[in-house]
């Protein structure tokens, strides 16, 4: 094993959950740990505490004239592991096998913010300095929506000014296929719950007479879409913008097939709003999803009980020129339209985030461009938006004013936020010298690109 898995392998074990509040030493010690090696490197590292998790910045010293100055985020928290009945292999144990590293963080994002780090520690080692002036900067509350970051960025903006910020927290349309994402959705959660009776029932001598909450929250589920597969919130679509025509050729014209998408995913058929393509809808169409609904009685065989509560879990994926707030209010407003009579329903509302999105072809993005391409042997390549939700990259834009390039090392079959979560070592190793063919363009561009 070479010395930077053994680097990695060190940083995965960590148990870095950022919701369990158990396990918040465990975050504290890898900030630590990143810390060290930071200075190890010959880099200037602080650690920033936060009313949550700390904030890590890292620079390479006193800013030099005449050189982009470029900030590079990344998240050092990862999500729990449940069901560990599932794994393969201890989540917090790294495991190789077969050329690819199992383990929980491996692919988002201990991988690739390593080798970021681990790039620059070549480019330092190796010619003495880098052509840019660096800022790290790795949060550990990303899985949960980044909730002190903003405030974070906006209290040392004046330090953490910078011309272009840079993320490997993306993906790779395929094996060997370098994917620069100049799109990503946003987000809004919230969680709905239903209460009945004050306690459960005995559905024989009360059914019929009471509301029963499952049923309630069962007809709200079904509530946020048509028949067609459509969001029916009234107004959700009224701000949603048309894709370019250049960007539905490119996507059409990506290797990537709906079977794939079968195969990646498991599902039995492919489904969603009509009139546009598998990969239109993952990445540039707005959506409601459940992501988790609960009530009653889940033990073995039967419990004849009418429930006291039901509990319904929602989240927005969004798209350029939709507001979180505004689709909150939406949805609060759908959801307390419906009959609920004989319960009480009461909302909260989640982390939120807006959706980004840049212009491929401005001068930063040619330069990450031809980054990637060197890296893979001269693919040109793919530019595509992405599904999930980087909420903090928008923010960059708000506070710092400088654009994100989002690098992708993340293969479709990764297993982001589930068991057997994976990152090959091929893909780490080439993050190593992204990282410095990155900064090397950046800086040759810089002239062009800052025009």
């Amino acid at each position: 094993m070479t010395d930077h898995l053994r680097t990695l392998f060190e940083f995965l074990r960590f148990p870095s959950v950022s919701t369990d509040s158990t396990r918040a030493d465990a975050v504290r010690d890898c900030a630590a740990w990143l810390d060290r090696k930071l200075k190890q490197i010959g880099l200037k590292s602080e650690i920033h505490q936060t009313p949550g998790h700390p904030v890590v910045v890292a620079r390479n010293g006193e800013r030099l004239v005449g050189r982009p100055t470029v900030l590079i985020y990344g998240h050092y928290d990862v999500q729990p592991e449940d069901p560990i009945d599932l794994w393969h292999s201890d989540p917090f144990e790294p495991e190789l096998r077969d050329g690819i590293i199992y383990a929980r963080g491996a692919t988002d994002n201990k991988g690739q913010l390593l080798a970021h780090v681990l790039g620059v520690a070549e480019t330092i080692e190796q010619e003495g300095e880098l052509p840019v002036n660096l800022i790290f900067l790795f949060e550990g509350e990303e899985e949960v929506g980044s909730p002190n970051l903003e405030n974070f960025l906006r209290e040392h903006a004046t330090e953490l000014a910078c011309d272009v910020v840079a993320v490997s927290d993306t993906g790779m349309v395929g094996p060997g296929v370098p994917t620069f994402t100049y799109g990503l959705r946003g987000i809004s959660c919230l969680e709905v719950d239903i209460v009945g009776p004050s306690a459960d029932l005995h559905s024989g001598v009360w059914g019929g007479a009471v509301a029963n909450p499952a049923s309630v929250i069962a007809r709200l589920a079904a509530s946020l879409h048509d028949a067609q597969g459509r969001v029916a919130i009234p107004g959700f679509y009224d701000r949603v913008t048309p894709l370019e025509d250049w960007e539905r050729q490119a996507w059409a014209d990506l290797p990537w097939t709906d079977e794939e998408t079968l195969q990646h995913t498991g599902a039995s058929a492919l489904v969603g709003e009509p009139g546009f393509s598998e990969l239109e809808r993952r990445w540039a169409r707005p959506t409601a999803e459940i992501n988790g609904i609960g009530s009653g009685y889940q033990g073995e065989g039967s419990k004849t009980i009418i429930p006291a509560r039901a509990h319904l879990k929602i989240s927005f994926r969004l798209v350029p020129e939709q507001d979180p707030a505004e689709i909150l209010d939406l949805a609060e407003a759908h959801l307390r339209a419906q009959h609920h009579e004989g319960v009480t329903l009461s909302i909260e509302r989640g982390h939120s985030g807006s959706a980004y999105l840049m212009d491929p072809h401005c001068g930063w993005g040619k330069a990450a461009q031809l980054a990637l391409a060197e890296t893979f042997s001269g693919t040109e390549p793919a530019l595509i938006r992405e599904g999930g939700s980087i909420p903090i990259v928008q923010t960059f834009k708000d506070v710092l004013g400088a654009d994100t390039l989002l690098l992708g090392l993340a293969l479709p079959d990764c297993q982001i936020h589930a068991p057997n979560e994976n990152f090959p070592v091929e893909n780490f190793e080439a993050g190593i010298r992204l990282n410095r063919s990155l900064l090397r363009c950046l800086a040759d561009g810089f002239g062009d690109a800052a025009r």
